[in-house]
């Protein structure tokens, strides 16, 4: 049985996906493109600076016991996340937005999953990255606190709100009645939870690789920076936008890590 709190923990990113889908009921057209850029920004800056305060630092202070050598797991978990993410993202046929082809397996699926499939790439590893940490908890790890661990989970539930309406508000606009474009944005993120649960019931099975599993995490979260983030926040004509979002993501994770961590 799960505790009040690690359930809480896991719901909470989800209810910002919620939050941001239900949007569609307040708000008649898509954000316009320098929105939409801005909040791309500040959620690759908050899942750079979780990756860093929240998983990758403390990764390595497990693994402090190896002396010189503490770099490994997170190296060795880092490279491992990315490659995961790297196979996902050439198995799974997903479409970032603006782009004019897919990506993945060449399939016929509407436009509208293919938005979706993307957002939901995207969600794995953020769910992963909170299951872990609160793996870490549960194990009695003296390095992860219940406070770091809501952090994270309250981190992702911010930048998880503008997710949801930049996936609910774009379906809406296609003609897809209000409430199916809020479950559609909604349902983006319910692969969180999941994960968060899986990772947390595997991570009991192995609490030996939790560094490994902590910086496994670290490193899809950037592959989805990189690969998908920065270059959507960096689209189109200039603006300086996304690199000033992306800069107040990174300080209000940091905090949010070092302040309740």
């Amino acid at each position: 049985m799960l505790s009040m709190e690690v359930a809480q923990g896991l719901l909470i990113p989800f209810l910002g996906t919620t939050l941001g889908a239900a949007c569609v009921y307040i708000l008649k057209k898509e954000l316009k493109t320098g929105v939409q850029k801005g909040l791309t920004g500040f959620a690759a800056g908050v899942m750079v600076a979780a990756s860093v305060w929240s998983l990758l630092i403390p990764a390595m202070d497990a693994s402090a016991d190896m002396g010189k050598l503490a770099f490994l797991p997170a190296v060795v978990g880092f490279w491992a996340g990315t490659l995961f993410l790297l196979i996902l993202d050439h198995i799974i046929p997903h479409l970032h937005m603006d782009a004019q082809e897919a990506e993945g397996i060449k399939c016929k699926l509407p436009k509208n999953i293919m938005l979706l499939l993307a957002v939901t790439l995207h969600n794995i590893p953020e769910g992963m990255a909170v299951g872990v940490v609160f793996a870490g908890w549960l194990a009695g790890n003296a390095d992860i606190t219940l406070s770091g661990a809501l952090a994270l989970s309250i981190g992702i539930a911010i930048q998880n709100f503008p997710e949801g309406a930049i996936i609910s508000l774009p379906l809406r606009a296609e003609g897809m009645s209000r409430h199916r474009a809020f479950v559609s944005g909604m349902l983006s993120g319910i692969v969180e939870p999941i994960g968060a649960l899986l990772t947390i019931l595997a991570a009991s099975f192995v609490l030996p690789v939790l560094p490994y599993l902590l910086a496994f995490a670290a490193g899809a979260m950037i592959y989805v920076v990189v690969e998908e983030l920065i270059p959507e926040m960096s689209a189109g004509e200039h603006s300086n936008i996304g690199v000033i979002t992306f800069a107040v993501g990174f300080t209000l994770m940091m905090t949010l890590d070092v302040a309740l961590g």
